[in-house]
């Protein structure tokens, strides 16, 4: 009988020393995400619809860094969007829109705080993720969740992503009048490219 005991605890102790060295080899899970905002390559598309036509215009993104841990989805950082680059193409319409609904020079800035993302798995390829976090604009702040496509390539990553702002609600004039009715809400697409860097463990 000891004979037989002695035999199996061998062989375990053989499956182990045999198994442990390829374990060591699986790499590290991806652990802490780092995000450097290009500026250049990063835009915030509207679309506003109205009763004559539909608007469309481009905000700028001054840039921003965001980090992110994908173990827990713990996001912090900040996105930076130009509001006083924001262009319609028509100057009245734009002076319109930055003196009576943005007031732009009070409130130059709008800021997306992200504080939870979920969907990143890997440093490649293309992820479909929710992102939650804080929205600051016209000097207030509002919870926002919303979806997000982003690609993963040689260290670059590209996301879109998109957002209904219901802007009159939030505190911003309606712009309407008797002859013109615009939506209370505006469509943003969000476009923004960056580097990416990130810690295993």
């Amino acid at each position: 009988m000891k004979a037989v005991i002695s035999a199996v605890f061998a062989a375990f102790t053989l499956s182990v020393a045999v198994t442990l060295p390829a374990a060591e080899k699986v790499a590290p899970s991806l652990r802490e995400v780092t995000i450097g905002v290009d500026p250049s390559g990063s835009n915030v598309q509207f679309t506003l619809g109205a009763t004559l036509h539909t608007v469309h215009g481009t905000f700028n993104v001054k840039g921003g860094t965001v980090h992110l841990d994908a173990v827990s989805g713990k996001a912090s950082g900040q996105v930076v969007v130009d509001v006083k680059s924001g262009n319609t193409g028509v100057e009245a319409r734009d002076r319109q829109m930055h003196n009576g609904v943005l007031e732009s020079d009070r409130f130059p800035q709008a800021v997306f705080s992200p504080e939870r993302v979920s969907g990143l798995a890997s440093l490649e390829g293309e992820h479909e993720l929710v992102v939650h976090g804080t929205l600051r604009i016209h000097g207030q702040d509002h919870e926002v969740t919303f979806p997000a496509r982003v690609i993963v390539q040689d260290g670059r990553l590209t996301a879109t992503a998109k957002l209904v702002v219901p802007y009159v609600s939030w505190g911003m004039k309606d712009p309407s009048t008797f002859v013109l009715r615009v939506s209370d809400k505006v469509n943003l697409d969000i476009n923004l490219t960056g580097a990416l860097t990130s810690k295993r463990y």
